[in-house]
């Protein structure tokens, strides 16, 4: 047999190599290691095949781990990434297997152990034993099998005097597998299924119904399970995950922030890994060492684990018979990765389930106007979870005009009246406060009022943002720091009374310490989060009341479920409202509903205060009166009306090169190829921006300046295309994309269904 084998390179085609005989069991999927050249690289199996056009192949080098990583139905699926996000197939394929299993042939951790050797019944005969080493194989002869550094130490002994017994036929030390478990120190208690309320039971019904198809080609569906804050889609999510382990079916649950896995991995262990079912929980994010990220991976494949959580790349886990995906928070950014392939984990997440027949559920208290739109048309079956469990209200939100509050304080203020009070009685009665300002930093801006000096970055077209803990400059895009200036910088000025401007978490944490000197305050941002255990300390402090105040950027904005918090306080509620991106409207109000819904999931009713420029904007006057379905109708006309999804799809293609003149000449170069690929029917209104093509339903837009010109020392230009049928216009930019010829120092990036347009 010979192997078909997509190397590391992105070359964008596949080589063969002959199988030596000592490597015959080679199976579709398998790393290996191979000649190229002069080099070694590595690679996957992508097919077995018995003739090859090419003469004299070179062997095989070695195969890593002693099976295929990448699983038949994972390569399906990375072929089909390929193909749909415009990108190479090796770039696919790397994507869905984490780096330390790709390259690594022995990534397990091993400690000696001592154990009773099997002979030790017959080699005690005839043998007296010192009285030291009399004490030292007691412990052993006791405890069958132990860590040796935990044997020497408990006999307060030495290695050498272990080896006596070995010498003897009494002891085996021997190398062993020891697993890094990164909830090894954590004390769970086991948690049963809660009763359901009617809603809740009816939607788990359909759920497990389909799941009794599960495994069929055409067994997959998509439900979207739309529950407001606190209606107990956690529940839902639980129970249907244990009617798939009773089928014998895996379950793969994705969550979009690092920040949140803490607090899911609970919830999910207490309900599966302890007590008389003891399903393991694999857990796959980020913050994971590389070593957990290994064996968790490996527990997976091995099929000791049956339920999987964590971030985007955790829905390519290799898991066999699966038969539920959950995605969590489905309208989240996060799910989309930024860069080649850039994939959507939502979107491949529902086909993986079609592919392997599993069902697909998506939920979220705010979905995304594209899945909304498609429950209500029926491609998805839409389930709803419209009121609390037990019966809490929905907490009271009340909007504040900082306009008129500014006007009255001869300035912009941080926290309203409303919200200083608030706080205040929230402290005098033991009950906890969340505050959310989705910007990190001190301040946005150093500038002089002098001279208008504005802090820049070298790099990128925006301002360097202040951090005063460091006491340094800092760009949010490249990373370029800086020292804080004391003085102005421009040599015609040297203004001392140089200021900062704009707010970030660092002064409102500032602020508060001066407003409330008593109160406990943790601030809660990727500054303030740089170790993996970061999150789950801060969150653990948090639910065992040790902290009065959270305040925090996205990160704390979802779900989070803590009873005692009564208060939430929204701190410039309208700040995302004027990018340059038609979602704006549609983030802002999935994220006022979704920090209003931290609060009042307790006994006592929760308040929400939202602090606004814009008070009266549809997206907050929404939000205030919790209406999803108001606000998808307005937007969905507003959608409509410009033809953006869920009326298309978009394309985003970037053009970025140090030198503007070249990148634009690319751009525009770029637009022609792309307009002689798809021939139009017809000519474009006379002054209409875009052209649009009648086989495609093509929108041509740009080429234009991104919103952020500079970026990273590159410049960008961009064009923009929506279109109806978007499998088909990747297969026409791919062939664009190879046929286009780039010049040193000019990139050009596909973006396919982009949610950021910055």
């Amino acid at each position: 047999m010979i192997a078909r084998v997509s190397l590391e390179i992105a070359l964008r085609k596949e080589f063969d190599y002959s199988i030596p005989a000592g490597l015959a069991g080679i199976e579709v999927g398998a790393r290996v290691q191979v000649p190229f050249g002069a080099r070694k690289i590595y690679g996957t199996v992508t097919a077995l095949v018995e003739e090859s056009g090419r003469p004299n192949l070179k062997p095989i080098l070695k195969v890593i781990g002693a099976r295929g990583l990448v699983t038949p139905k994972v390569l399906r699926l990375a072929r089909w990434m390929a193909d749909y996000y415009c990108c190479a197939p090796e770039t696919a394929l790397k994507s869905v297997l984490p780096e330390v299993v790709r390259n690594r042939e022995e990534g397990w951790k091993k400690r000696l152990v001592a154990r009773v050797a099997p002979s030790a019944a017959a080699a005690l005969d005839g043998i007296k034993l010192s009285s030291r080493l009399q004490e030292v194989w007691n412990i052993i002869e006791e405890r069958r099998e132990l860590p040796l550094t935990e044997l020497l130490e408990t006999a307060e002994t030495t290695a050498a005097t272990v080896r006596k017994l070995e010498d003897r036929g009494l002891v085996e030390i021997v190398p062993q597998v020891t697993e890094r478990d990164p909830y090894r120190d954590e004390h769970i208690l086991p948690t049963h299924p809660l009763a359901l309320n009617p809603t809740q039971a009816a939607a788990l019904k359909k759920i497990t119904t389909a799941m009794n198809d599960a495994g069929r080609e055409d067994g997959g569906r998509t439900f979207l399970l739309h529950g407001v804050t606190g209606s107990g889609k956690t529940e839902v999510y639980l129970q249907a995950i244990a009617r798939a382990l009773d089928q014998g079916l895996g379950a793969i649950v994705l969550v979009p922030e690092i920040s949140l896995t803490p607090q899911t991995v609970e919830r999910f262990k207490a309900r599966f890994s302890a007590g008389a079912r003891h399903t393991l929980v694999a857990v796959l994010h980020s913050h994971l060492s590389a070593g957990e990220r290994h064996d968790e991976w490996h527990k997976i494949r091995e099929g000791r684990a049956r339920i999987v959580i964590g971030a985007r790349s955790a829905v390519f886990a290799p898991v066999d018979r699966l038969g539920l995906i959950i995605v969590d928070e489905e309208h989240e950014q996060t799910y989309k990765q930024e860069e080649a392939p850039r994939y959507h984990a939502r979107d491949v997440a529902i086909v993986r389930g079609k592919m392997e027949g599993a069902v697909v559920v998506l939920g979220s208290a705010t979905p995304s106007l594209e899945s909304y739109h498609h429950g209500r048309r029926g491609k998805y079956a839409l389930l709803e979870l419209p009121e609390r469990v037990d019966g809490q209200k929905m907490p009271r939100v009340r909007v504040v005009d900082m306009r008129q509050t500014a006007r009255r304080e001869k300035g912009i203020p941080i926290f309203s009246p409303q919200l200083k009070e608030a706080i205040a009685q929230r402290l005098e009665r033991g009950e906890q406060t969340i505050l959310f300002l989705n910007r990190r930093g001190h301040s946005t801006a150093l500038q002089c009022p002098l001279c208008g000096y504005v802090a820049g970055c070298p790099n990128c077209s925006l301002s360097l943002t202040y951090h005063r803990v460091e006491q340094k400059l800092c760009c949010h895009v490249c990373g370029h720091t800086a020292p804080a200036p004391r003085i102005c910088p421009n040599e015609k000025c040297r203004n001392p009374a140089i200021r900062f401007s704009g707010t970030g978490t660092q002064k409102v944490e500032e602020v508060l310490s001066k407003l409330f000197p008593n109160a406990r305050v943790r601030r809660m941002d990727s500054d303030a989060m740089k170790r993996k255990d970061d999150y789950r300390r801060a969150l653990g402090d948090f639910r065992a009341g040790r902290i009065d105040i959270l305040l925090g950027t996205q990160m704390i904005a979802k779900g989070l479920h803590f009873p005692n918090v009564t208060l939430v306080g929204i701190i410039y509620a309208d700040m995302a409202l004027h990018q340059p991106d038609f979602r704006a409207g549609e983030r802002t109000f999935q994220l006022l509903t979704q920090v209003a819904g931290r609060a009042g999931r307790g006994d006592v009713e929760g308040e929400v205060i939202v602090q606004a420029f814009a008070p009266f904007h549809p997206a907050i006057q929404y939000a205030r009166r919790h209406d999803f379905a108001g606000f998808f109708e307005q937007e969905l006309e507003f959608r409509r009306s410009l033809t953006y999804p869920p009326f298309s799809r978009v394309a985003l293609l970037t053009i970025r090169g140090r030198n503007e003149d070249k990148v634009k000449f690319l751009a525009d170069h770029l637009k022609r190829g792309i307009e002689q690929a798809i021939p139009r029917k017809g000519a474009p209104a006379p002054g209409a921006p875009d052209a649009e093509n009648a086989n495609f339903g093509l929108i041509l837009s740009g080429p234009a300046p991104a919103p952020l010109l500079r970026a990273e020392s590159l410049y960008r230009h961009q064009i923009m295309l929506r279109t109806r049928a978007m499998s088909r216009l990747s297969r026409v930019l791919a062939e664009v994309r190879q046929s286009l010829a780039l010049p040193e120092g000019v990139l050009l990036s596909v973006d396919i269904d982009p949610v950021d347009l910055g």
